[in-house]
């Protein structure tokens, strides 16, 4: 049985919310943003809701003043930041927004005569625990990858960010290649625009990779699955692979693809029988995780920095 007043009761939709997010994103890396506007609304009525609870108390909405202002007002700007320079995905930067509003505080539950979360920190700003905690497990992530490839055999300058997937796998794998005709590089093909390529011209992978006169832009469909007039786009250099004309009939960015990058991401899987990929992190995963081990033990890098003595009092 749990023992928590009703908006810290409420917060915990947030749980199965997440789950459900992180499986999707470790599946297919796709989360509708239908999920995040109720939570966000949630969070907004319960923020309102502790706030008229404290103002009789004015050194307690003080206090719940201030954590909530940390949170909001440098969370989400702290997530939206990590979005504009790339480092979160779209549906990451929301959760995390999300989170910022709906857990501005530590929440208190009693289950079977404990009191969880367990480690609170003396700033008193939930999000911000979850937000530590959920960068203390993405950062576990590259060791538990080299450590993986080091237990196959695999040794490489790229170990540590990839792991070798044979060509065949390609389809349904997310990620991007790690490599070119040049060797490692980091701007590889992303596997999206791979398989958005492959169904523009009708094509699977065992296809392209049977058949090399593929790469000549002849070859295009008349009436490719995307709306367009089947013409060639060149640039000069023939179009190998149609690379060019595929881009320019699509109504959008293939995540940021270039003629260039889809030429020698096509070059390779056509030729290699292995490459070196990138998975990218589902970073739903971490976070939630991050979340249930913030309701229930509390704060890692606070227990951890208190143990070391570095913790504030």
């Amino acid at each position: 049985m749990v023992d928590a007043s009703i908006p810290d009761l409420l917060r915990l939709v947030a749980v199965p919310a997440l789950g459900w997010a992180a499986l999707r994103d470790v599946s297919t890396r796709r989360v509708t943003n239908d999920l995040w506007g109720p939570l966000a609304f949630l969070g907004a009525l319960l923020l309102l809701w502790e706030g008229f609870a404290a103002l009789g108390q004015p050194g307690a909405f003080t206090l719940f003043a201030v954590r909530a202002g940390f949170s909001l007002l440098f969370v989400i700007p702290l997530a939206y930041g990590f979005w504009y320079i790339g480092g979160f995905g779209g549906a990451d930067a929301r959760a995390f927004m999300v989170l910022a509003v709906l857990f501005p505080t530590y929440p208190a539950y009693e289950v079977a005569g404990y009191a969880l979360p367990e480690v609170q920190t003396t700033l008193g700003v939930f999000s911000l625990t979850i937000l530590t905690n959920t960068v203390l497990l993405g950062l576990a992530y590259p060791l538990v990858l080299g450590v993986r490839n080091a237990l196959d055999g695999e040794y490489s300058v790229v170990m540590f960010v990839g792991r070798r997937v044979a060509v065949d796998d390609l389809p349904s794998i997310h990620g991007s290649l790690l490599e070119d005709g040049d060797g490692f590089t980091r701007a590889g093909l992303d596997l999206d625009a791979l398989r958005m390529y492959l169904r523009w011209r009708g094509l699977t992978l065992a296809d392209l990779r049977m058949d090399p006169e593929l790469r000549d832009p002849a070859t295009l469909p008349e009436d490719p699955s995307d709306p367009t007039d089947g013409a060639v786009a060149t640039d000069g250099s023939g179009d190998p692979w149609g690379a060019a004309a595929f881009l320019d009939a699509i109504d959008h960015s293939a995540y940021g693809t270039t003629p260039a990058q889809l030429r020698a991401g096509l070059d390779l899987v056509a030729e290699r029988e292995d490459v070196w990929v990138t998975p990218g992190v589902p970073f739903l995963l971490p976070l939630f995780v991050g979340l249930v081990v913030a309701l229930t033990f509390g704060d890692v890098l606070f227990y951890v920095l208190d143990a070391l003595g570095f913790a504030a009092a």
